[in-house]
């Protein structure tokens, strides 16, 4: 659990992080979401998803990592790919699953394993500090 944990939080992390840091916000809508404003999607729909996506996968994949409201941060990027799948079938019927598919058996490995097995997280040690208060 700790390694699929960990694995799914540094892919959602380093991809937020490339978004926020590397290539910037503004970047990622022009060369991302842009595409969208001839959709019938409103065009305050697609900027605040584009920060969403970037905020979720920068911050959802930090407290992934950190074993940190683990099954929030869980749900949060599930419907972040809930979202990215939507984007890419709207913009192409058929596009190239491989970024997305990996990312669902992992998150879907999390979701179905019991959270017991999941040992090293800061989940616990909170839960384990405040037994002892």
């Amino acid at each position: 659990m700790f390694f699929i944990r960990t694995l799914l939080g540094i892919i959602f992390f380093m991809q937020g992080y490339g978004k926020f840091f590397m290539i910037g916000i503004h970047k990622v809508y022009e060369s991302f979401f842009k595409v969208f404003e001839d959709s019938f999607l409103p065009k305050w729909l697609i900027v605040s998803t584009a920060y969403y996506t970037s905020f979720v996968e920068l911050a959802g994949g930090f407290l992934l990592i950190a074993g940190l409201f683990r099954i929030y941060a869980m749900y949060l990027l599930a419907l972040d790919l809930l979202i990215v799948s939507f984007g890419h079938g709207l913009i192409e019927p058929i596009w190239d699953l491989s970024h997305v598919i990996p990312r669902a058996i992992l998150l879907s490995a999390l979701f179905l394993l019991p959270s017991t097995w999941d040992r090293w997280n800061a989940d616990e040690w909170i839960k384990n500090k405040t037994k002892l208060i």
